[in-house]
């Protein structure tokens, strides 16, 4: 009696461990990616934050300054204009690659001929490198044998377009470029959205007489403001990231003209020796992630949940 009364207790003792180690792999799965969300990114970004507080130059130091840095980091003219031009850059990025895309997704979801090589057209410069894109653009927007020179030896002598070399408009060539390389991200985001969208709110549509661009505008839009949500958080990270174009169409020139915070911290960091002045800069870009995207990341769970609970 008291040996099956052991073997009994064994056997669930065996089920319990077989539960427990099933309920448990899923967590073991996670622990390499929470392990590197520590390490990797908490961990960096506290000890950015602590060398930003020392009068680190070459190499970190281990006293503690406050806030000076800070100070002196916005007493920068050269990281002043860099928010400048940030500012500047995102706000038209951000506005013309959702126009466009949208314009893109809303062209190919008429069920147009080679739909999918018009697809892949359109998303082929996002997977192009970055700085690739630059060098290309930086030739083309050259006024000595770029555009401004074709268009010269078509027999219009007077034609200027010198951009790139011109302080007051430099950020809008590097602009052009870099919307040229991600609408096509935007447009597949969004061609997905539109997609999902039911055939049914069409016919009723037209069935009301409704006009095309009215339904896109009051119906499709905010149906899309998932979609349209994801492509602006992506479009402002790229925004925040800004360094590859830059150093390759402009090196921040002419002057500092299209200087940007990431070429900044990354000349400061190497070039300049002045790593605690780079970690200031690096933690201020951090907080202007964070309070910007965080409340949105927020709200869409929020509503997520409040989804999921219906």
């Amino acid at each position: 009696m008291r040996a099956k009364l052991r073997l009994l207790r064994l056997l669930r003792l065996l089920r319990l461990l077989r539960l427990l180690r099933r309920k448990s792999m899923p967590y073991a799965a996670l622990l390499p990616m929470a392990l590197i969300v520590l390490v990797g990114y908490l961990g960096t970004v506290l000890w950015s934050l602590k060398v930003s507080m020392s009068s680190s130059r070459t190499f970190p130091a281990h006293d503690f300054v406050g806030l000076t840095q800070y100070a002196r980091l916005f007493g920068n003219e050269r990281w002043l204009q860099s928010l400048e031009n940030l500012a500047l850059y995102g706000v038209l990025f951000i506005v013309a690659c959702l126009v466009i895309g949208f314009l893109l997704a809303v062209f190919i979801d008429q069920k147009v001929a080679g739909e999918g090589v018009l697809r892949t057209v359109f998303l082929y410069p996002y997977a192009m490198s970055f700085v690739a894109t630059g060098l290309v653009w930086q030739w083309l927007l050259n006024p000595g044998n770029g555009i401004q020179q074709a268009v010269r030896l078509w027999g219009y002598a007077d034609f200027e377009f010198d951009w790139i070399v011109d302080q007051d408009k430099v950020m809008y060539t590097i602009v052009i470029a870099t919307v040229w390389q991600a609408s096509g991200l935007v447009m597949a985001i969004l061609l997905a959205g539109l997609r999902g969208i039911d055939e049914e709110i069409w016919k009723a549509a037209r069935i009301d007489g409704i006009p095309t661009w009215r339904v896109y505008l009051s119906i499709v839009l905010p149906m899309l403001g998932p979609s349209v949500g994801t492509a602006f958080v992506l479009l402002f990270t790229a925004v925040v990231k800004l360094f590859d174009s830059v150093v390759a169409m402009t090196q921040g020139g002419p002057g500092i003209a299209s200087e940007v915070p990431a070429k900044f911290i990354m000349d400061h960091l190497f070039g300049r020796a002045n790593i605690a002045l780079a970690s200031a800069g690096s933690i201020m870009l951090l907080l202007t992630v964070t309070i910007l995207v965080a409340p949105f990341m927020y709200a869409r769970s929020r509503a997520a949940h409040r989804k999921a609970s219906q």
